[in-house]
């Protein structure tokens, strides 16, 4: 939808200001989540424009598609992430684990990052089964060479367990609830007079699948 649009250009030209400005902000990426609607053959075109008009490298820009929309029309789907890899962009499957079975095509995709659902994170602090299913869907993306991000942690005691299981990155409100750009602005601004991350909010990163200890 045009508002969609809008939105994914704005947030656009706000991090390129931000990577102009800090220093301490070139590594930030954002995440866009699309809707069914705006998946379709337009977003590709769209895309390459918005990255001719916008000085930002196309691999701090994530496109998040959930499963249930790659499972809705999983060729076209194949085609659309292939089309959209070529403009070397980042793409996620977000909620996974929460629609329909995807695992026949998961090879196929052009995929980054598993984003696992909150619904199998939040858990995973009081139950064995939780734990071993976070750790089968970790050790099949890692075997397709996918990264995983967990979804929805809210205390000291999931972020742990997850350190234990070498999850590659985690979100939620443990680390932060959901900020504006003028909130975000105020961090960059402190963090250049002085940045000392909490030990707890760094999340285990592994840089190969070699570095991972056997789960």
């Amino acid at each position: 939808t045009p508002l969609e649009r809008w939105a994914i250009r704005q947030a656009c030209w706000q991090l390129e200001q931000w990577h102009s400005n800090y220093d301490i902000a070139k590594s930030l990426v954002i995440h866009v989540n699309l809707s069914g609607q705006h998946f379709d053959e337009e977003l590709v075109a769209e895309m390459r424009s918005l990255l001719a008009d916008i000085p930002l490298p196309p691999e701090v820009i994530n496109l998040e598609i959930t499963e249930t929309m790659l499972m809705q029309n999983a060729e076209t789907a194949v085609s659309l992430l292939n089309r959209l890899k070529d403009l070397n962009l980042r793409l996620s499957i977000d909620d996974f684990g929460t629609g329909y079975s995807s695992l026949s095509y998961l090879h196929r995709l052009p995929i980054d990052t598993l984003k696992v659902d909150r619904s199998f994170v939040n858990k995973l602090d009081t139950d064995p089964e939780q734990v071993a299913i976070v750790r089968t869907i970790m050790t099949l993306a890692w075997n397709l060479g996918i990264e995983v991000i967990a979804e929805g942690v809210e205390s000291i005691k999931q972020q742990a367990q997850l350190n234990a299981l070498q999850c590659d990155y985690a979100q939620g409100f443990y680390f932060s609830r959901p900020l504006g750009a003028e909130q975000i602005e105020k961090l960059l601004q402190e963090s250049v007079a002085h940045f000392t991350p909490h030990p707890t909010a760094i999340p285990y990163k592994a840089t190969s699948p070699s570095e991972r200890k056997e789960l």
